[in-house]
């Protein structure tokens, strides 16, 4: 990913707003755990490849009834290699089926709440079905080790919290099918372990929206009619009388492919039209429609939505 120079920046969103359309946002995958939901924005114009990995575990349901098998507070929570399958007598624990490695595409910071896939150990192009989530800022670490970790997602909304609790779980110290020594455990009274006491992912649904409104930031991606592709980030300045966003200039950064869905903005009217908003994990709000109410510092009233 390519960050554009300041005044450069305030050029092309100029330009932006006398030419362009404004795309869609990256899809949301949202979790439903036995510790609450959380979701997951997927970086899809920056690591298309990756991403589409992630998405295509979530269509063929590796992800359900999954388990979180490593905990190490304050470094990350790891997933997606394990999952509870129901056995002759009881319910048992089986590898994830994996589907064939990917190419690893490093370009962002393994940040605190980024996402990003687990791999092999001297092999950077090794990453399959394991992810996880970083609870510290592992940059230093994890961005300058084996090709560095792809990092293809953030937890927005409040999601963190759920990984903030998981952390604070006990962890397995016993070796369970050669794997798991690391494994948080909820409700967990003494050994031996129970399939019952782990992490468990019972359903992920994924949204694809226009935007994503998350910690007072409208993010989306814009089309700049130049063959480039940038993302862009409007910051909640104002909620009272009137919702006022600004645009963030240090957010604008290319972006290597342009997505497809579409909104508009009318440089005749000066009116934004966004077919959908994300705004928390279960709801989605349609047709939202702002208004650019200081052109000088690019700033943005909320008209209307359904």
């Amino acid at each position: 990913m390519r960050p554009i120079q300041t005044s450069y920046k305030t050029a092309l969103f100029t330009c932006l707003f006398s030419l362009s359309t404004i795309t869609q946002a990256n899809p949301v995958a949202c979790f439903n755990t036995n510790m609450g939901q959380f979701c997951i924005e997927l970086f899809e114009t920056q690591t298309p490849i990756t991403s589409a990995n992630f998405l295509n575990y979530i269509d063929s349901e590796a992800y359900k009834n999954g388990i979180f098998h490593r905990s190490v507070p304050g470094f990350v929570i790891q997933g997606g290699g394990f999952k509870i399958v129901d056995g002759t007598d009881e319910k048992t624990l089986a590898q994830v089926n994996t589907f064939p490695p990917i190419t690893n595409e490093f370009k962002i910071s393994n940040t605190r709440g980024t996402v990003a896939m687990a791999k092999l150990s001297g092999n950077p192009n090794s990453a399959t079905s394991q992810w996880f989530v970083n609870l510290a800022d592992n940059s230093l670490n994890l961005d300058n080790q084996n090709g560095g970790f792809t990092v293809f997602g953030r937890v927005i909304f409040d999601g963190m919290k759920i990984f903030d609790a998981i952390e604070k779980l006990p962890i397995v110290k016993v070796n369970l099918d050669g794997s798991l020594t690391d494994a948080p455990l909820k409700d967990f009274d003494g050994p031996p372990a129970l399939i019952s006491n782990f992490v468990q992912i019972d359903h992920v649904a994924v949204t694809h929206a226009a935007g994503v409104f998350s910690e007072g930031t409208l993010s989306f991606a814009v089309d700049i009619g130049t063959d480039e592709a940038l993302a862009v980030n409007l910051r909640l300045i104002e909620d009272n009388p009137a919702y006022v966003f600004e645009l963030d200039p240090a957010s604008i950064a290319s972006l290597p492919t342009i997505p497809t869905s579409i909104a508009t903005f009318s440089s005749e009217s000066g009116q934004l039209h966004i077919p959908s908003v994300m705004i928390n994990a279960s709801t989605v709000v349609k047709n939202v429609l702002m208004q650019l109410s200081d052109a000088k510092s690019f700033q943005f009233t909320l008209i209307s939505y359904e």
